[in-house]
């Protein structure tokens, strides 16, 4: 099943990427950051690989990247900024945000929005994510802005610089990665798993105020 899952995304990007070149780029970045879970894991990869074999730069590469990301970010600061408190105060407790974990990314952000926005860019999975507390938290705009072109250049670069690396065993990759494909799951259930049981005591409490 995950395999098929990783399969189709997979095919999707690549044929974004194929067809549209770093305007594919651009637009699937986008969607990653704006908290959709669209592997930016597979997206840079591929595009260093067209690197590879000179249908893209590597420098051009990166900076769709990092103007993906900015776009997608902007769009998940805005909900938070405009819409996301009240609206997750009110319905958060049946995805399992609860005001506690409102209150805290608030704190984070008031005492280290900036380099938050920036590291966070940097670490799978919390980048996907890390634009709707910052919106919620009121982090100045342009700094926000700032921090995610410069870390989301970072990481788009050094992504790519690795499929670029990997050049002519490309075709290796695929097959070695399926291998973990039922690891990668299982540790998605796990997390998950730890995610509600640290989750629902303040969810089922706030619900009871």
């Amino acid at each position: 099943m995950a395999s098929k899952v990783f399969a189709v995304i997979a095919g999707f990007i690549v044929s974004t990427i194929n067809v549209l070149g770093y305007a594919g780029i651009v637009v699937l970045m986008a969607i990653e950051s704006a908290c959709v879970p669209l592997p930016s894991e597979i997206i840079l990869p591929f595009a260093g690989y067209l690197v590879f074999i000179k249908k893209l730069q590597l420098f051009y590469v990166a900076m769709s990247g990092a103007t993906g990301c900015v776009i997608g970010s902007v769009i998940a600061y805005a909900v938070g900024a405009y819409g996301g408190r009240p609206l997750i105060e009110k319905y958060g407790r049946y995805i399992l945000i609860s005001r506690h974990d409102l209150d805290t990314a608030d704190r984070l952000f008031d005492r280290f929005g900036n380099m938050i926005v920036f590291a966070g860019r940097l670490l799978p999975i919390v980048r996907t994510f890390i634009s709707l507390p910052a919106g919620i938290s009121k982090m100045n705009f342009l700094k926000f802005i700032f921090y995610t072109f410069v870390g989301s250049f970072i990481w788009s670069l050094l992504i790519a610089w690795i499929g670029f690396k990997l050049g002519e065993k490309w075709h290796i990759i695929g097959p070695y990665f399926h291998r973990f494909d039922d690891l990668i799951f299982a540790s998605a259930v796990v997390l998950f798993a730890v995610y509600l049981i640290s989750h629902l005591r303040h969810v089922s409490g706030e619900a009871h105020h």
